[in-house]
């Protein structure tokens, strides 16, 4: 089997691709790592994998056409991870969030079709079904996005979908909770907060801090992506949910607790724009059909990864 995996220099990508490295799954003879190396993407994540003589890495971007299906006819499965996906982001600059995670999704999604790939597994996020409070959402929850972010991915998982359904293709989405783990970009809320520790700089906290996200951590998300590529059902939607609803306040608390440092590092800022209160997600299907379940600790992955990023302090620095 030949794995087309996009956006592979990215955080989830580059997890999914050291994973792979480091197991060596016998039936996967070729993977081709796409990517675009923007600001998000990193060719450090994986330049210890490219060693292996089964990768190959190209520098591109999923809306080049010609470069896609090029890429793909040598592939019999793809795995998209390519994605703009920082919210702050997207409510400032919108249109890269458009162009990639949608008309990027639909370039990979009728390449697939052109090149009779057996499988695509498509990697979105529990964004897509909002807030909510009083429940965990299924896979069959309404899809209900608040950010320009989220609303991309959503639009992008119909898409997908609606692919399935017309023209027939082997289409899997995975859903998954807040990731956590090494080789995350500083601008999200973890390694932001471990980097700005660590130069004894304060930690910008969003109005209250009281937004409640789920947290699973990228290994096991990235092992959860690999049994849905390899025993998931054609047309489903897996939720990959991590056992642990955390507000933000309470992870600067427990890294300030980590790195010996005092509560009063913690800076509460204005309220992002339509900040969503609480994501929360149901794991079942997947543990049920898949027998997928977390198996890193929070505390302990939280611990590890503070430790990665202090040995690492210059991993994102140009």
């Amino acid at each position: 089997m030949n794995l087309f995996v996009s956006g592979g220099a990215g955080f989830i990508g580059s997890n999914f691709i050291t994973m792979l490295s480091t197991s060596k799954p016998a039936h996967i003879e070729k993977i081709i790592v796409l990517d675009a190396l923007t600001y998000a993407g990193n060719y450090r994540n994986i330049e210890y994998a490219l060693r292996d003589n089964r990768f190959r890495f190209v520098e591109g971007n999923i809306c080049d056409i010609d470069l896609v299906d090029e890429l793909l006819s040598e592939c019999d499965v793809a795995v998209n991870f390519a994605a703009e996906s920082h919210v702050d982001r997207s409510i400032q600059s919108r249109h890269e969030f458009v162009q990639t995670n949608i008309a990027g999704t639909q370039v990979l999604l009728d390449s697939v079709i052109r090149n009779r790939l057996k499988t695509y597994v498509h990697i979105s996020t529990d964004e897509v079904y909002g807030s909510h409070m009083d429940e965990l959402a299924t896979e069959e929850y309404i899809l209900n996005p608040s950010s320009p972010y989220a609303a991309s991915k959503a639009a992008a998982d119909l898409l997908v979908l609606s692919y399935v359904h017309t023209f027939g293709i082997d289409a899997r989405i995975t859903r998954s909770s807040n990731n956590y783990g090494p080789m995350q970009h500083y601008e999200k809320l973890i390694p932001k907060i471990i980097n700005n520790l660590s130069k004894n700089e304060k930690i910008p906290i969003y109005g209250n801090g009281q937004n409640i996200r789920n947290w699973i951590h990228v290994q096991d998300n990235c092992k959860a992506i690999f049994e849905v590529l390899m025993h998931g059902a054609p047309g489903e939607v897996y939720n990959i949910a991590g056992a642990n609803e955390v507000t933000n306040v309470e992870i600067a608390r427990i890294l300030l607790d980590h790195m010996s440092l005092p509560e009063s590092y913690i800076d509460f800022t204005s309220d992002r724009p339509g900040h969503d209160y609480r994501y929360g997600l149901s794991g079942e299907k997947i543990k049920k059909s898949l027998n997928f379940s977390p198996e890193i600790n929070f505390e302990t992955g939280l611990a590890e990864t503070v430790e990665w990023y202090v040995k690492n302090p210059n991993w994102w620095v140009n």
